[in-house]
């Protein structure tokens, strides 16, 4: 299946206790997919995919994989600090049924020769397609639009790119530019929490990957625009954006405001995070709840 559209990154809920919460898996994957969205990611870095042991990570992923039984795509996230990690991580991805996996670089690689070789040596061992994860705030690793199209153009699985570098926006007329092959071309997503997703689609984005706590808002802004009702569309997401910009707190963590929301919404029973993690004070607990209920998203309410 070919990736387009809203892919949630999923989350990872935990019991009080700090334990994986499968059954919590399940009802978010129905969740999700009860919202419409046209894909999952997991283990990226709003699932705490770097708290998880590595036996975690398998069950985690498996239990998303069944929980969508083939509805929609699963893409994985299979970063790693050493190439052969990557590759053995992808490779069990690919395994349990992932119809892509997600690749960042390694973290504080400077080099790009060494980053492009990590990209064309993982890509080269999988039959599913690769996402490059453009996440510079987590990895250090700083990559040029030329950069990313050099990847794009010179290794034949890496199909897709995710992009998290502000401003997306200008990055991805720049990829648009560059990328040679028209399918891949096609193959640019949004993220950054949604902050830019109308922009995004305006210049060429074929959809977003982001931890949004609402997806369904994201996937009729995107409904909307590919329907050619782009003022619609703007209007949707702007009347929205306030949450968006709410969430992405880097002080207190998105993982935890979004958690809070996942709660809120009976979708998860606890919005545990594991440590270390900043704890979210009382006031911006009453803030959020003050602006779901201003913006009408009461359980139920799609928007």
């Amino acid at each position: 299946m070919s990736l387009h559209g809203v892919l949630p990154i999923a989350l990872t809920p935990f019991t009080d206790e700090g334990d994986v919460d499968f059954v919590g898996i399940d009802a978010l994957a129905e969740g999700y997919l009860e919202s419409g969205v046209d894909g999952l990611v997991v283990l990226g870095i709003m699932g705490e995919a770097h708290k998880l042991t590595d036996a975690e990570r398998s069950a985690v992923a498996g239990r998303y994989v069944a929980a969508t039984e083939g509805r929609v795509p699963v893409v994985v996230g299979c970063s790693a600090p050493a190439t052969r990690v990557a590759v053995e991580r992808a490779r069990e991805a690919e395994g349990l049924g992932a119809a892509a996996v997600m690749v960042a670089p390694p973290n504080n690689l400077k080099n790009l020769d060494l980053v492009f070789g990590h990209y064309r040596e993982v890509a080269g061992a999988l039959s599913v397609p690769v996402v490059v994860q453009d996440e510079p705030v987590n990895t250090g690793v700083v990559m040029p639009a030329a950069f990313i199209s050099r990847v794009m153009n010179g290794v034949e699985n890496c199909r897709y790119v995710k992009l998290e570098e502000a401003p997306t926006t200008i990055k991805i007329s720049a990829l648009i530019g560059q990328i040679e092959d028209p399918d891949k071309r096609a193959g640019i997503f949004g993220g950054l929490g949604g902050m830019y997703f109308y922009e995004e689609l305006a210049r060429g984005a074929v959809g977003i990957m982001t931890g949004f706590a609402y997806p369904e808002i994201l996937v009729r802004v995107h409904h909307l625009f590919t329907k050619g009702r782009e003022a619609e569309a703007r209007e949707h997401f702007f009347r929205y954006l306030p949450l968006i910009r709410f969430e992405a707190q880097l002080g207190v963590g998105g993982v935890g405001i979004r958690k809070e929301v996942s709660k809120m919404r009976r979708m998860i029973g606890s919005s545990h995070v594991r440590s270390p993690a900043p704890p979210l004070d009382a006031e911006t607990l009453r803030e959020l709840e003050d602006l779901v209920e201003f913006l009408g998203l009461t359980e139920g309410d799609n928007g």
